[in-house]
């Protein structure tokens, strides 16, 4: 990053309950500036996400996106174009989005995270150690979210499911089971449970305030700017 100079940044999903955490979020800090804003829609036509006139924005820095998996396309080339990185935050993509996210990388910086809280990095660093160290217990991970959440499981509990199999090379191994809810305005609850004979282990992270992961998010958008081409992780960034 340019030092002194703020990092320029394109909000896709602005309108979201995200985008507004974001939003907020910005305002308080010198060190980024959101220059444009936008909401994907449905495109009648094409099927996938339109957005107003992104072509037309001026240079920016990041595009940082909290918005729908269709709109995935047309970001990435915009970045593309732009040689500017792309932070998506967005959660329930298929795996031709996941590949399109990997070709992007080869061209310019790409962080993929589906959370953006320091608390959430901690926490899959404890399950990675918990799943091998019990690798014969039974594990069960329950999530919770408002009530308009759409993906379930959510993102960050696929996350933590995958730090569960990848330390549990055992081909008898038990499978990781996932419980959702939708109720309220849960910001977001996780809750991993490690389950033996006579005995429970519960490892739990309880959101209380979304501005954590807008502020999370925004940390890692100004140390992604600068970035050599590549897919980064969202610890590796904030503990860099």
């Amino acid at each position: 990053m340019t030092a002194g100079r703020q990092v320029r940044i394109v909000l896709v999903g602005a309108n979201g309950r995200m985008g507004e955490a974001l939003r907020a979020a910005a305002a308080a800090q010198d060190s980024v500036a959101i220059t444009g804003m936008y909401a994907a829609r449905a495109h009648p036509e094409h099927g996938i996400a339109a957005l107003d006139a992104l072509d037309a924005t001026g240079a920016f820095d990041v595009l940082v996106d909290f918005s729908r998996p269709e709109a995935l396309e047309p970001l990435v080339a915009a970045c593309v174009r732009r040689g500017s990185a792309l932070l998506t935050g967005t959660t329930g993509f298929a795996q031709p989005h996941l590949e399109l996210l990997q070709r992007a990388a080869a061209d310019i910086p790409v962080l993929s995270a589906a959370n953006f809280s320091i608390g959430v990095a901690v926490l899959e660093a404890l399950v990675e150690r918990a799943a091998r160290a019990l690798p014969e217990w039974d594990c069960d991970i329950l999530e919770m979210h408002h009530r308009d959440k759409r993906d379930a499981p959510s993102g960050t509990a696929l996350l933590l499911g995958f730090a569960v199999s990848g330390e549990r090379a055992a081909a008898d191994a038990p499978p990781v089971q996932y419980a959702s809810l939708r109720c309220g305005d849960i910001v977001g609850e996780h809750a991993v449970q490690f389950t033996g004979f006579g005995e429970r282990l519960e490892l739990v992270h309880r959101a209380t305030d979304r501005g954590i992961f807008a502020r999370g998010a925004l940390e890692a958008a100004r140390r992604l700017h600068g970035r050599p081409a590549g897919r980064y992780r969202f610890a590796e960034l904030v503990a860099g």
